[in-house]
């Protein structure tokens, strides 16, 4: 059966997600989400490390399962979802591209920070020579003018991208920002659109429907919001509100509200709410997978986490710099201690 679709979502929860359980899924517990995603009808399911292929790393947090069991076990499992991966150059390597392909993998997104898309080509070329849907993915897109979004959007295109994204790492974008931008890549480039939001602001909702208004038609949910920092645009809610709006997803919106409440609730390990920390990440524009790691700095050196993120968003620290986060905070440390003497 031909589903008929306005929007194409991605569900992200099992890879952006993992930023929030430190990455620490199970086989049976992907495989489980995933099936049930694909009888809920959803068009695409990423599914790797927080940090894309490669990720599991003391930098940036062990995983529990390596990524290509969890790939090749979602894969087995879908019928009509096309299992998505996420890699970022410099942590994922390209023989990882060509394994996850290998294991059913039928989507690359290549995240470059907004300003480096010329780090990507050879990337894209191998995920469209390996027969991949391929997605430029230009994360923290709020560090940079709407001008200097489209340029880098320009050369994601160039490089062969089918769909390039504008995403808000840091949860820090208004809702007539995420308008502006989106208006503008639409003008400029041929391929489609997308947008990845945050919702430490509580402005997920919104600045998804600002950029589906302005014709974005590649969105990313998570379902139960279960994403790093205040996680994603809830996919069960948004489903429901595209539905209310004629807006046809395709998704089975009762199914998704299963799911939700009974597959993945019981894998967080607590709510996923605005706590003040991840509140900071969005107003200081600090990218949403920092939370833990600032708040582990901030036990550890006895410091306010407030204070470690609102310094990385004042140095404009970017994902990748995960290290910088105890540097800040032993400094912060010291200064305490400096003024305290």
């Amino acid at each position: 059966m031909v589903l008929e679709r306005d929007i194409l979502i991605t569900e992200v929860a099992l890879r952006d997600g993992s930023h929030a359980i430190r990455h620490q899924f199970t086989v049976e517990q992907v495989t489980n989400v995933a099936r049930a995603l694909d009888r809920a009808n959803v068009p695409y399911i990423e599914i790797s490390h927080g940090d894309g292929l490669g990720g599991s790393s003391l930098q940036y947090g062990l995983s529990l399962t390596n990524e290509m069991e969890l790939i090749e076990a979602a894969a087995s499992v879908v019928k009509n979802a096309k299992i998505a991966v996420l890699l970022l150059p410099g942590i994922g390597t390209m023989p990882e591209l060509k394994q996850a392909a290998q294991l059913g993998a039928k989507m690359a997104r290549i995240a470059t920070h907004v300003t480096e898309a010329d780090v990507a080509p050879q990337h894209i070329a191998l995920a469209k020579d390996l027969g991949l849907e391929t997605v430029g993915f230009l994360m923290m897109s709020h560090m940079v003018p709407t001008a200097k979004l489209v340029q880098q959007a320009k050369l994601m295109e160039s490089y062969g991208a089918d769909t390039v994204y504008m995403v808000d790492s840091a949860g820090a974008l208004l809702p007539h920002q995420v308008s502006e931008r989106i208006r503008a890549l639409k003008d400029q480039l041929t391929v489609n659109v997308g947008f990845h939001a945050h919702n430490n602001l509580s402005l997920a909702m919104a600045n998804t429907l600002a950029a589906i208004e302005e014709g974005a038609t590649r969105i990313d949910g998570s379902i139960r919001c279960l994403g790093a920092g205040a996680g994603n645009t809830q996919t069960e809610v948004l489903v429901s509100v595209l539905d209310k709006m004629g807006i046809k997803t395709g998704i089975d919106v009762f199914k998704m509200m299963d799911i939700a409440e009974e597959l993945v609730a019981p894998i967080l390990e607590k709510p996923q709410e605005i706590t003040r920390d991840s509140l900071v990440l969005g107003y200081a524009g600090v990218y949403s997978s920092f939370l833990l790691f600032a708040q582990r700095a901030a036990k550890k050196f006895n410091v306010d986490s407030r204070e470690i993120l609102i310094e990385l968003g004042k140095r404009h620290v970017v994902g990748g710099q995960e290290d910088m986060i105890m540097d800040v905070a032993a400094e912060l440390a010291k200064q305490k201690l400096d003024a305290f003497v």
